[in-house]
């Protein structure tokens, strides 16, 4: 039952599985890999080493596995690997890795990119998150499930973004964003804890209630940031989304961590 356009270029190196639709105008490169029920609706390009997991959309002008934009590349084969039940708007663009990073940018399940949203290469990105329009990531980011990616808004390369946190419209991101944050601004600040998404994905009143202490507790004033999170780690060790945190910024990272805004 797969339809292809009379007007696409299907390459017969592509494998396509069942009831794919390539609509018009679409090109299909020899390496691309579609899987069942993906929708192509038209004027789409899928090239590289690509693979697209079953039942995504993409919409008109996306461009998915085009070479990394890195001048160390030099045309070695990397991947793109994209997950399932993706909505891919008009103008995305994904790249695949670099041979330093990886090899492999990977897009999880269950997300929704909208216009002009950019993935770069050797990013890894987790499932249902929502990027809006032209939110933009450099190379090597790591997303975390949940995210909420404002319009706008970019982040630099190498920088970790916890699970449920929220970028507001135009942030520039260029430090690390805890699991469950909320940041705004440019360069981005932490604004608290992404309350609003919590609510929506329905966390418990107790582990909110838990999250907003040990917040309080971490970014306050007193004694020294190594010391404040001892703290918060003894005293909320049996709740897993405090611990999330805790285990984020004591683990290996490439940049430094987003935190509030002090008052002069």
């Amino acid at each position: 039952m797969t339809q292809i356009h009379p007007t696409a270029i299907v390459s017969p190196g592509a494998q396509l599985g069942q009831d794919v639709e390539v609509g018009a105008f679409c090109t299909v490169g020899p390496q691309v890999q579609l899987g069942d029920g993906v929708r192509l609706v038209s004027h789409v390009v899928i090239e590289g080493a690509t693979q697209i997991g079953a039942r995504t959309t993409v919409h008109p002008f996306a461009v998915l596995g085009g070479a990394p934009q890195h001048l160390a590349h030099k045309g070695e084969e990397t991947r793109l690997v994209i997950g399932e039940r993706n909505i891919i708007r008009e103008h995305v663009t994904m790249h695949t890795g670099t041979v330093g990073g990886g090899g492999v940018t990977k897009i999880g399940s269950d997300s929704l990119y909208m216009v002009g949203a950019h993935v770069a290469h050797d990013c890894i990105v987790g499932d249902r998150v929502t990027f809006a329009n032209n939110a933009t990531l450099g190379g090597h980011v790591v997303i975390g499930d949940f995210v909420f990616m404002g319009g706008l808004c970019a982040v630099h390369q190498f920088t970790r973004i916890g699970r449920y946190s929220f970028v507001g419209g135009g942030g520039v991101v260029t430090k690390d964003i805890i699991p469950y944050g909320s940041v705004w601004g440019n360069h981005a600040h932490l604004e608290g804890l992404n309350l609003v998404g919590l609510k929506r994905r329905g966390f418990t009143r107790e582990a909110i209630n838990a999250l907003r202490a040990a917040y309080r507790l971490l970014f306050a004033d007193e004694g020294t940031f190594q010391e404040r999170l001892d703290d918060v780690a003894e005293a909320h060790a049996d709740t897993p989304e405090v611990m999330e945190i805790v285990d984020f910024i004591r683990s290996e990272a490439n940049r430094p961590l987003c935190l509030p805004e002090r008052e002069v």
